[in-house]
């Protein structure tokens, strides 16, 4: 039994929806039933909220009780900065007061970037401070968390990306302290899919980066072909009548597609056959590992080394298809609909391989990983 330690996981909002938040929630549940001490922090409250459940084994908190100021038409940048240097300051305080509280070995982990400058600005003397990517390097070189990352998380004692693919990209950038953390699956099946249903499924935010909109295009050429097949698509998110007119103008039954948000993925995923990832970026997809615990084979594309972690294309877990190809993504969904022996191998084999993300093994990642950085 690793010793006890304080953690502290600072995210943007505790009560976001989005699968960053349920891996704070998943991971400080489990760092909690191993015996440590687990504050989950937000910076802000969330934009879009969802309930993770009440009566949990750590404490959850929020810094701020209000969304902090943007950069809006009207409002000069140096006037938002000194407002934003106001409310850091004060949200910084607090989290002094509450790291000032941790025994010796504590843990600071600075799960988002944003985040990551609150963690920045307060006083983190004694402790083991950890910052991460939840996100391919590629994503974040293509977006302003590339250079904050650089900025905010090269005086802590580690950056963890989610790969290790992921983590040399970063270190030939030029950062010295990096290294890599899977995210645990913490999916048991209650139902597993016969492999028979004729249905695709995806259980996405309905938001550009998560590519539903190629997935319509591909399944436009492929599902008149198979009049038998149904896709289906559970979520919602900003894009969602963007990409109901979408579906109508590509001949598609939008009523049929949409399925709304749901929270029973065991009903989703075991009444389904193939499972499609059709996102333009992505870091280590837990939608990915959920299918392939459940047996389903999946069409994803090549868009993160997450991808290729998790799936050998052809050989274990699906099949994978070069970024943007929606010819290509149709061709692979061809080939799962027509082959169910093709469909059981795949997934059998995914079955096994991603047993290695199980919640015991990553967080004995963790805790050694934490006795290490304390030496």
């Amino acid at each position: 039994m690793a010793e006890p330690r304080d953690i502290f996981i600072v995210t943007n909002a505790v009560d976001e929806l989005g699968g960053l938040q349920q891996w704070a929630h998943d991971v400080s549940g489990l760092f909690s039933a191993r015996g440590h001490r687990v504050r989950l922090i937000g910076v802000e409250p969330a934009s879009v909220p969802r309930d993770y459940g009440s009566d949990k084994p750590y404490e959850i908190v929020t810094l701020h009780d209000h969304h902090l100021p943007r950069l809006k038409k009207g409002l000069s940048r140096p006037l938002r900065r000194r407002s934003r240097a106001r409310q850091q300051a004060e949200g910084a305080r607090r989290l002094t007061e509450m790291f000032r509280q941790a025994q010796p070995g504590g843990v600071v982990i600075a799960a988002q970037v944003w985040a990551g400058e609150w963690v920045a600005k307060a006083d983190t003397t004694g402790l083991i401070t950890i910052g991460m990517s939840h996100e391919s390097f590629e994503a974040s070189k293509n977006s302003s968390r590339y250079n904050r990352a650089r900025i905010y998380y090269e005086d802590l004692d580690i950056h963890l990306a989610l790969t290790d693919a992921d983590a040399d990209s970063w270190a030939r950038a030029g950062m010295t302290n990096v290294g890599a953390m899977p995210n645990p699956l913490m999916t048991t099946p209650a139902t597993l899919p016969t492999l028979d249903e004729k249905t695709v499924v995806t259980l996405r935010r309905l938001s550009h980066d998560k590519g539903i909109d190629m997935l319509l295009e591909a399944w436009a050429l492929v599902g008149p072909h198979y009049p038998d097949w149904r896709l289906k698509v559970f979520g919602s998110g900003p894009d969602e009548e963007a990409l109901r007119r979408q579906a109508g103008e590509l001949g598609l039954d939008d009523t049929q597609i949409f399925q709304g948000q749901t929270e029973n993925i065991d009903a989703a995923l075991s009444a389904a056959s193939i499972y499609a990832l059709p996102s333009r970026e992505e870091g280590f997809p837990i939608a990915v590992m959920e299918a392939m615990a459940y047996g389903l084979p999946t069409v994803a594309f090549d868009c993160a080394p997450g991808i290729r972690e998790l799936i050998h294309d052809e050989v274990s877990g699906g099949l994978v298809v070069t970024p943007g190809n929606v010819p290509g993504m149709a061709a692979a969904l061809e080939r799962l609909i027509k082959d169910k022996d093709l469909r059981v191998r795949l997934g059998e084999a995914g079955q096994q391989s991603v047993k290695k993300f199980s919640p015991d093994s990553i967080v004995d990642r963790w805790e050694a990983l934490f006795a290490l950085l304390a030496r």
